[in-house]
């Protein structure tokens, strides 16, 4: 590389730069579950210690139905990946999206660069996991549907619940078609990623007012070809994706299991079907939240949506902070370590005989 053409400084310090930025949102968590750390302490004596056990199992479970899920997509697309390294990508996925409050583009985004040291292809990476949150989506419509079946049958479906069970339905399923549209046609995905690539470049200039192009738009568009051929494959083979159908079934079981176990330790037995609804809608808002997590909108939602089902909020405010600190507590220093493992790994290639720095 010539003098004249000297790497930015970004592309010379990335690794540390990336280390810093995750400490400082592994302490804005820290700090936004600060009074939620005190609350779970303080109520460590009011639950048993052996059923709060039962999570480390239940989300083992989780992870592992959450890597079927990928492995399946992927094996449709030709793509034989191990069992072992999804497993892993998995939990570093997790832990990119607890902490940096993206709505799960950053996942997105760390999941293609991740794959791409396995040979796999951005758009190709990139369609996985935008269907296997359609899978978890409509998986979740059993589980609303079942939710609403046990809420009926504990004489707790009034008006709200139908609205909110009828309502996320609707709009996942509005969701789904949307998805299925656009990307079924290749004009129409290449439009739409077009546009958007022009609106994050615009947002990024307001930064990097000298780069008006930072995200290339030639390359999106290959990006895009990309996942039209491959969703094209998947469209080719339906039978195939009942399998990780089912797998996202039970990730999602697992999930709601989870806190229902914490009710358990707390010795309160609540509504299942509650615990399913109010799940989701604390999560479709969570989404959008700009705290790591969706801190403070997650558990106020789950006490506003349960609190009309029949679990006052005196039972679910402590128990939905436990359940979240528990879960941090399980997710994020496993997630870390690999995340940091793989930068390690990345900074010990840059450096091997033959690199260019």
């Amino acid at each position: 590389m010539s003098k004249t053409e000297q790497p930015s400084f970004f592309r010379r310090h990335w690794k540390i730069i990336v280390n810093i930025i995750t400490l400082l949102a592994l302490a804005v968590l820290v700090y936004a579950i600060r009074d939620q750390l005190a609350e779970t302490i303080r109520n460590f004596s009011r639950v048993s210690p052996w059923l709060l056990l039962l999570i480390i199992p239940i989300q083992i479970l989780n992870y592992t139905a959450q890597t079927k899920v990928y492995q399946g997509l992927f094996n449709v697309l030709g793509e034989k990946l191990s069992f072992k390294h999804l497993f892993k990508l998995s939990v570093e996925l997790n832990f990119v999206n607890h902490v940096f409050p993206s709505g799960g583009v950053t996942g997105i985004s760390y999941f293609g660069a991740r794959l791409k040291q396995s040979g796999v292809r951005a758009g190709k990476s990139t369609l996985v996991q935008l269907m296997k949150l359609i899978l978890m989506f409509l998986s979740f419509e059993l589980m609303l549907l079942l939710g609403f079946i046990l809420l009926a049958g504990g004489g707790k479906a009034n008006g709200l619940v139908v609205l909110l069970c009828g309502g996320l339905g609707i709009l996942m399923i509005l969701g789904t078609a949307g998805f299925a549209y656009m990307v079924g046609e290749k004009s129409r995905i290449d439009r739409f990623f077009v546009v958007s690539t022009k609106v994050i470049n615009r947002i990024i200039q307001l930064v990097r007012r000298k780069h008006p192009e930072t995200i290339k738009i030639d390359k999106a568009r290959g990006v895009v070809d990309d996942i039209h051929e491959n969703y094209g494959i998947l469209q080719n083979n339906r039978k195939a994706l009942k399998a990780p159908f089912w797998w996202g079934l039970v990730a999602n079981l697992t999930e709601v299991l989870t806190i229902y176990v914490v009710y358990l330790a707390f010795g309160e037995y609540v509504n299942f079907g509650a615990i399913i609804l109010a799940y989701a809608v604390a999560n479709f808002a969570g989404l959008v939240s700009v705290l790591p997590g969706g801190v403070g909108v997650y558990e106020l939602l789950m006490t506003a949506v349960l609190a009309p089902a029949g679990v006052p909020a005196a039972v679910s405010f402590p128990v939905t902070v436990m359940y979240r600190v528990l879960s941090t507590a399980i997710q994020v220093p496993p997630g870390y370590f690999l995340y940091h493992r793989n930068l390690r790994h990345l900074d010990k290639v840059d450096k091997a005989p033959g690199q260019v720095e």
